[in-house]
């Protein structure tokens, strides 16, 4: 198994990000597409169905299967999204997705915002081992939903680490320090730092920040708003702050980015929702 790419969208609403994500496409042999969804409401067409899109609900889109996102900015859609390759000498795994093609939702719950984040984060690490683990961690968890088992991964660490995901990503337009945030969680800083540190292998602040600069790039390229708004937007002190802080974790200033990483979208075929 290989990730080949991994990505965290947090409410979806602006219009060019709506056309991005909701425009009709597949994958090549033998990649198959993972979507979790944690908040939000909308419609996920895969293959010729469209299935209703609630907060837990999971995925799978086999190779060539066309799949889009409908939702509405009324009511922002929040999702992971791993697309993976799969061996040839992983045919067990491969048939049994592709005779899972038309079961729809799995319905596991919200509470694996870390488990999708971990992957995420590891399985666009630069550190073979680390991608190996990732996928050893999607590989469980396929055979796992197809096989009908419930999903084991609620030790007290993850629980935590959960929690503050779940309350970060919440806070990306705004500010929160490591001190609320560790009171929130009924941690002591120290504590909260080496357990974050030790399973993202960064510390809670500098993810948070970099969750600000993922959203800072949505905003750049989806919308007609000034960097001096967009920082307003995420709570950063000024402008300077923010392309300081952009610069540093994307080597380009904003402008810079917005230019030369502008969507390019082409017309999408329009998809209505299904009727009641």
């Amino acid at each position: 198994m290989e990730i080949i790419d991994a990505v965290f969208v947090y409410q979806m609403r602006q219009q060019n990000e709506l056309r991005w994500h909701g425009r009709l496409h597949s994958h090549g042999d033998n990649e198959f597409e993972v979507h979790y969804f944690l908040g939000g409401e909308g419609v996920f067409l895969n293959g010729k169905t469209y299935y209703n899109v609630h907060p837990g609900s999971l995925f799978i889109s086999n190779p060539h299967t066309i799949h889009s996102i409908k939702a509405q900015a009324q009511d922002p859609v929040t999702y992971y999204a791993i697309l993976l390759s799969l061996k040839e000498e992983e045919l067990v795994l491969i048939d049994m997705l592709r005779q899972q093609e038309h079961h729809g939702a799995y319905q596991i719950g919200t509470n694996y915002r870390f488990f999708f984040e971990e992957v995420k984060e590891k399985g666009l690490s630069q550190l073979p081992n680390r991608r190996q683990s990732a996928c050893h961690q999607l590989f469980s968890l396929l055979f796992q939903l197809v096989d009908g088992m419930e999903w084991l991964g609620n030790d007290s660490e993850s629980r935590h680490l959960e929690r503050a995901l779940r309350i970060m990503q919440k806070n990306v337009m705004g500010s929160l320090t490591l001190g609320e945030l560790a009171a929130e969680l009924k941690l002591t800083n120290s504590y909260f730092i080496r357990l974050f540190e030790k399973r993202m292998r960064q510390t809670p602040m500098k993810y948070y920040m970099k969750l600000k600069i993922e959203a800072a790039s949505a905003l750049l390229t989806c919308t007609d708003l000034s960097v001096k708004e967009i920082a307003a937007k995420l709570g950063f002190s000024s402008e300077f702050h923010f392309s300081k802080q952009f610069k540093l974790k994307t080597s380009l200033a904003p402008t810079y980015y917005r230019q030369q990483y502008l969507q390019q979208l082409g017309e999408t075929e329009k998809i209505s929702f299904p009727s009641p």
